[in-house]
């Protein structure tokens, strides 16, 4: 596994990705995009990965879009580094910030 990898592995804090990032803008990659952008900030000039929505585990149950208010849950696959992995990340809409990590997978990642 690549060392990048293994430090991501662990939980730790995360921003939601992208140039400009936005309650409004993050409901449409969970809504209609199916996409989400993370940001781990504990890296040497952060790590933003992208990766396809697993909608069977992504929990937007406690997300309120409409006032920016609560947790969405998302998971996906990506690879980084030639490491099949899964993006685990909570995201709080009010602060668009929040914890992830990536735990490896044995397959790789499906687009």
């Amino acid at each position: 596994m690549n060392e990048l990898t293994q430090r991501l592995t662990v939980n730790q804090p995360i921003i939601m990705g992208g140039a400009n990032p936005t309650v409004e803008e993050l409901r449409n990659r969970v809504g209609e995009m199916g996409y989400v952008l993370v940001k781990f900030t504990e890296t040497r000039g952060g790590t933003e990965l992208g990766f396809p929505l697993d909608r069977g585990v992504t929990d937007l149950s406690e997300a309120d879009f409409d006032n920016g208010t609560g947790t969405a849950h998302v998971e996906g696959n990506l690879i980084l580094n030639d490491d099949p992995v899964r993006c685990i990340a909570d995201i709080d809409l009010a602060t668009l910030k929040g914890t992830g990590r990536l735990a490896l997978e044995e397959k790789a990642a499906t687009a």
